[in-house]
């Protein structure tokens, strides 16, 4: 999700003030002190007159985050699937390189999407890259995408095999844009690489 508000936190009979962070699975708070709540761990979520409570086991925590108080608590207890964070919708065209656990294939046939023939342009494409030597196919694959495309690049996460700068290189050196983040699951991450608009 990656929304970042300046607020005022009321926790364990202290008021700090600093900057709230809504990620996919948790909820940083950086100021003062610092305070990381995993979306796991809640057993209740408020919001009301602009503060967003949260209880936990050492909380509850306390966000004065005004208008966006709902909507944080909308997101948190329903979390967006990771076909919306990819950007999958009915009807858009694929292709996949790489090894992807066949569930994730099904998933995306089950959203409607379509695989479709290495010869056709399409909406959006996925690598699989476990090792730096793998993209190398990065400029062809970009090569393949309609001109809104995205190409996702889904790599392991703190490895040595391949580093994310590797990834943002490889893409960048392909004419592409990296524009955003994604966690693929709890040990791959997903870099989201698009057409710059000046050359659609």
């Amino acid at each position: 999700m990656g929304q970042e508000l300046e607020c005022r936190l009321r926790y364990q009979r202290r008021n700090l003030q600093g900057k709230a962070r809504l990620e996919t699975d948790h909820l940083l708070f950086r100021g003062e002190e610092r305070l990381k709540i995993l979306f796991k761990e809640l057993t209740g979520v408020r919001a009301q007159a602009g503060v967003l409570r949260l209880e936990f086991p050492c909380g509850p925590a306390e966000f004065e985050l005004g208008t966006a108080a709902e909507k944080w608590a909308h997101k948190i207890q329903h979390p967006p699937s990771l076909l919306d964070k990819l950007g999958v919708k009915a009807n858009l065209t694929f292709r996949v390189a790489g090894k992807f656990d066949p569930a994730f294939l099904q998933e995306l046939g089950s959203a409607g999407a379509r695989r479709v023939s290495p010869r056709t342009t399409v909406d959006l494409v996925f690598l699989a890259a476990d090792r730096a030597t793998q993209l190398s196919q990065v400029a062809k694959l970009a090569s393949a995408l309609k001109p809104a495309g995205a190409l996702w690049i889904v790599f392991p996460k703190g490895v040595t095999a391949i580093r994310e700068i590797e990834v943002l290189e490889a893409g960048r050196a392909a004419g592409l844009k990296d524009v955003k983040v994604a966690g693929f699951s709890k040990r791959l991450t997903a870099l989201k690489f698009v057409i710059p608009l000046t050359k659609r």
